[in-house]
């Protein structure tokens, strides 16, 4: 027997799941390139919108263009997803860059400096 109410929550974890799939090798748009990473999925209650946090290690430029190869898929992408978790309707889908990592490096890189004695 499940919790009711948290549907949203497991059919947001199989969305990272079969994304995390999906950008590691089926989708070959040549924007779509360097080290990118599913990090999070939020699902509305309601299953309408999924907000999908990416996180993307290269530049700006390289961040940005990946981002515009995952909106030109999601398509692709929601079809895939109706097929392999077995939805009736996929939800919208929203990408956004994720810089929780790179937020992570400067507090790391900040603790560092301030446990430096001083000379």
């Amino acid at each position: 027997m499940t919790i009711p109410g948290h549907r949203h929550e497991r059919v947001a974890e199989e969305i990272r799941h079969e994304l995390g799939i999906m950008v590691a090798g089926e989708l070959k748009d040549p924007r779509i390139e360097g080290l990118v990473t599913i990090t999070e999925v939020r699902v509305t209650p309601d299953l309408k919108h999924a907000r999908v946090f990416v996180s993307v290690m290269g530049s700006e430029a390289e961040q940005k263009s990946t981002i515009r190869g995952l909106f030109a898929a999601v398509g692709y992408i929601r079809f895939e997803l109706t097929e392999r978790i077995q939805l009736r309707r996929a939800p919208e889908i929203h990408f956004t860059l994720d810089h929780s990592e790179e937020y992570a490096q400067r507090i790391d890189e900040l603790l560092r400096q301030a446990k430096k004695p001083v000379s």
